[in-house]
């Protein structure tokens, strides 16, 4: 039997059985909205299908369909359902981020809603140059900009909350102001547990050698959503000490195909698992762009590894 055909014969392991395996755009090279180097989104949606897949995040907002109507159409005839949506975010930068954050959120969460949806994702604005890595501000913030940062995400946590029933899950980033280990622990502390809760992201965590377990162990209660991916250690140790941007770590082979990196998966989805709640895993192997014709081989890869530890994708 080939080792293909035993991860799709593979049992459940009814530890996880909380657990919703999914994948998202960014698997398929999909970081913009629009871009030449992307494929089209009905070939992105016939693709995930293809791999195994039965649910999705919406990736940058503009990328997929965004009428409800016509969204809830295309994916369901392809028997797909929707987990998230994400927006970016600067509220370090004040009042008129703040205003600009919500009403891009806002744009979100009202597709979000009329799909039933629940759950945001806010990334925080990079302070390099994605393609460059060359410092865009300053590394650090001022205490009056952290301020900004954390009371803001609070605040446009509960907007979110109160308007649309929606969770804000905050997503530490590489080359943000809120990428390693001290720093997620910081802005939980500075940040209303009631409206801002945590997307664990254990490709960026592990790219800046924080411990994705002990995040887990520490904020539990915090943790609201995941994205799933491992790194080569190695290669993220060279991007960092080289301060390439993020697009270069990425060409380089800093996101791999599990079990070919780190965290190591089982233990952290059996943490998971103990918490005894239910939550949305989202695969995410960052490329940009994606090779032609790999994303999908890559897809179905990443997905029989998760079966042969007994994780299978959402039936919905």
């Amino acid at each position: 039997m080939s080792s293909s055909t035993a991860a799709a014969n593979a049992p459940a392991n009814p530890t996880f059985s909380r657990l919703s395996l999914g994948t998202a755009p960014d698997s398929w090279g999909i970081w913009f909205p629009d871009d030449p180097k992307q494929p089209h989104w009905s070939t992105f949606l016939d693709e995930v299908v293809e791999a195994g897949y039965r649910t999705i995040e919406l990736g940058p907002f503009g990328y997929l369909p965004t009428h409800p109507e016509q969204l809830t159409d295309e994916l369901g005839k392809r028997g797909l359902s929707l987990t998230g949506g994400t927006v970016g975010t600067a509220l370090h930068r004040g009042p008129d981020a703040f205003e600009q954050a919500r009403r891009d959120a806002f744009d979100v969460c009202e597709l979000l809603s009329a799909m039933d949806v629940h759950d945001l994702i806010v990334l925080p604005e990079q302070y390099t140059d994605l393609h460059t890595g060359a410092l865009t501000q300053a590394a650090e913030l001022t205490a009056d900009e952290w301020r900004s940062l954390t009371e803001g995400h609070s605040a446009l946590g509960r907007l979110i909350k109160d308007a649309f029933g929606i969770t804000q899950g905050f997503h530490p980033h590489v080359d943000t102001h809120v990428d390693t280990q001290n720093f997620i622990e910081k802005f939980l502390d500075d940040t209303d547990p009631d409206t801002v809760s945590l997307c664990l992201d254990t490709g960026h965590v592990s790219y800046c050698s924080g411990d994705n377990r002990e995040i887990i162990s520490r904020d539990p209660d915090r943790i609201s959503y995941i994205h799933l991916k491992q790194v080569d250690p190695g290669v993220a140790a060279k991007a960092r000490e080289d301060h390439v941007g993020f697009y270069e770590a990425v060409q380089r082979g800093a996101m791999v195909v599990p079990p070919l990196g780190v965290p190591t998966m089982e233990p952290l989805l059996a943490d998971l698992a103990a918490l005894g709640r239910d939550f949305r895993l989202i695969i995410e192997q960052d490329m940009y762009p994606a090779p032609p014709g790999s994303a999908k081989e890559i897809a179905i890869r990443t997905r029989e590894y998760f079966a042969s530890i007994g994780l299978l994708p959402a039936d919905n």
